[in-house]
């Protein structure tokens, strides 16, 4: 090992900040999602994943950077390093992908949950498509890029000795800045568009302005991860540079950072539970009722033995953001017809007592 100095110091550094923030946002969100809430989903389940594949992102860098990642050739073929420092370098660039394409599918799976028009599901979608296939494309080009595998990082050998016993051959480096650029401007593009897409989907909700922007802003903080890829996007010609781990050091602290950020924005989503959970250790244990597979983001306390309250259908409806009152009449079975609720063919001595209808009246308050 070398010792940590210059740009593999600022390596380690980086990577080990960003990955305790995105640790303990999704340590929180998990708390959250299964104590608080009681409804962890899939797009919980997939920023644990990423998760997972950001912590092994992380020390394949900062094991890299004490190998030489950041460091001069000379030094790293006077410490016989090189070989060893390119096989955690080739083996994080593979983690990295997936990391980001994850994360980002999480974040798209948590506002399907909150879409009704059916071109904003269209998009998300679409959004989780070119992700997956970009992704995917970009990892078999760093992963099998040269042949055999191995002959990546092998190929050090044949730095100070032309005749060593070492065979293989890679894919043109210009190939790869492609397929790289290609990469970053479509993450970009989803970033911005699931950035964004929050807003719409928020306009039409029982709110003042006010608070729709604060959710608009809370449910868009996905974008973030994109400013990382933007600033990368210069450094990615450092591909093709002789002194390839001195050169990409750039390339491995944005790309620790788009990781990051990318993870701790998409979990701090889901925290709000936490906030009330600190006004009000009480609150938690919330059950709600989920159909379609749809999971709640947030909930509000409910009286489980009573689950005509509005609480109870419909979770996503929070006293602190909207003044709308709800008033739902009730009535037996037996009641009368000017009733709100009435039964749809009732069979008086079956098992089958019929469909019950039920209205709900939304009185508004003004503001003013």
């Amino acid at each position: 090992m070398l010792p940590l100095e210059g740009r593999s110091k600022t390596i380690v550094i980086v990577t080990t900040i960003f990955l305790g923030i995105s640790f303990i946002t999704v340590c929180l969100r998990c708390f959250v999602r299964l104590k608080l809430v009681k409804a962890f989903g899939w797009d919980d389940a997939l920023m644990v994943f990423a998760m997972f594949l950001n912590i092994l992102f992380a020390l394949c860098g900062i094991t890299g950077a004490y190998y030489g990642i950041g460091q001069k050739l000379e030094e790293l073929l006077e410490r016989k390093t090189m070989e060893t420092a390119l096989f955690w370098w080739w083996l994080g660039q593979t983690s990295y992908v997936w990391v980001c394409a994850i994360a980002k599918v999480s974040i798209a799976v948590a506002l399907l949950r909150l879409t009704i028009a059916r071109i904003h599901a269209i998009i998300l979608w679409a959004v989780i498509g070119v992700t997956t296939i970009v992704g995917l494309a970009f990892w078999f080009m760093l992963t099998l890029q040269c042949q055999p595998v191995s002959f990546f990082w092998q190929q050090a050998r044949l730095l100070p000795d032309p005749t060593a016993n070492v065979h293989g051959h890679c894919m043109s480096v210009d190939s790869i800045i492609i397929v790289a650029y290609v990469y970053s401007v479509t993450a970009t593009l989803c970033d911005f568009i699931l950035g964004i897409l929050p807003g719409f989907l928020v306009w039409n909700l029982q709110m003042n302005m006010r608070t729709k922007g604060a959710l608009a802003a809370v449910l868009g903080l996905g974008c973030i991860a994109s400013a990382a890829v933007i600033v990368r996007i210069p450094y990615l010609h450092d591909y093709k540079n002789p002194d390839f781990l001195y050169a990409t050091t750039n390339i491995s602290i944005w790309s620790n950072v788009e990781a990051g950020l990318g993870i701790s924005a998409g979990s701090l989503v889901t925290l709000r539970p936490l906030f009330r959970w600190f006004r009000d250790p009480s609150y938690g244990g919330t059950r709600s009722k989920r159909t379609g597979g749809s999971m709640p983001l947030s909930s509000v306390n409910a009286v489980r033995s009573d689950p005509s309250a509005p609480q109870y259908w419909r979770p996503d409806l929070d006293p602190e953001d909207s003044h709308a009152v709800i008033t739902t009449v009730h009535t037996s079975n037996q009641g009368s017809r000017s009733s709100s609720q009435e039964d749809l063919n009732p069979k008086q001595g079956t098992f089958f007592r019929g469909v019950n209808v039920q209205k709900t009246f939304f009185v508004s308050e003004s503001d003013e």
